[in-house]
Order: structure tokens, then C-alpha cells, then sequence
């Protein structure tokens, strides 16, 4: 079995810092690309940002572009998401995982529970 434990969330004012952590409970090294996604109330989970294994390619969403980065380190398997200038926008329940998701024992992706982001205008 696996673990995501997301942590880091919180309730800040718009303009705002946040910095989410990831922590997995299994080698990230041999993940070719980690991932956060962020599901609105009411919304659809999106993908935020990802990145390879060695950094070399990292992408973001348009709505996060130059305001989000993301991160990780393999030797401690965690993946991290630094979020500035924060929008009433970007609040969301936050979630990492693999891409695709880690495959649990019957087919469904393992996923953690997140970490609440709020932002207020």
C-alpha cells in the first residue's frame, strides 16, 4: 500500500504565500513525473504542475504559470509546490501524485487526502 500525505495548506489573504509538501510513503526516484492537482468545490480535479525525475521538464497550468513552482526531492520522497501571489481563485483542496496515478492492488490510483487551501480576497 502507498501513501500521498499532502501537507502545508492553509488560510491565507490573496497576494499571499503558501509552500504545500508531499511526502510518499515509497521511492519516488524510479516516478518519472510527480504531479499536484487541485479540486475546487463543485469542480473537476485538475492538474496544476508536474515534473520529471531529474527536473528537466516541468509544466504548469496557464492559471498558475509564474506564480507556482514545483520541486521535489528524491531522496527524501517528497514533492513540494511553492505557491505565491495567491488568488481567491486557487482555492482548492491540493493534491500530489504520480502521472498517471499510482495503481493500487485492484486498478483504482491511490490518492491522499490533501491539504486545504483558502484564500481570501
Amino acid at each position: 500500500q502507498v501513501q500521498l500525505v499532502e501537507s502545508g495548506g492553509g488560510l491565507v489573504q490573496a497576494g499571499g504565500s503558501l509552500r504545500l509538501s508531499c511526502v510518499v510513503s515509497r521511492s519516488i526516484d524510479s516516478i518519472r513525473t510527480m504531479a499536484w492537482f487541485r479540486q475546487a468545490p463543485g469542480k473537476q480535479r485538475e492538474l496544476v504542475a508536474t515534473i520529471t525525475s531529474n527536473a528537466g521538464a516541468i509544466n504548469y497550468a496557464d492559471s498558475v504559470k509564474g506564480r507556482f513552482t514545483i520541486s521535489r526531492d528524491n531522496a527524501q520522497n517528497t514533492v513540494y509546490l511553492q505557491m505565491n501571489s495567491l488568488k481567491p481563485d486557487d482555492t482548492a483542496v491540493y493534491f500530489c501524485n504520480a502521472v498517471p496515478p499510482i495503481p493500487g492492488p485492484n486498478g483504482d490510483a491511490y490518492w491522499g487526502r490533501g491539504t486545504q487551501v483558502t484564500v481570501s480576497s
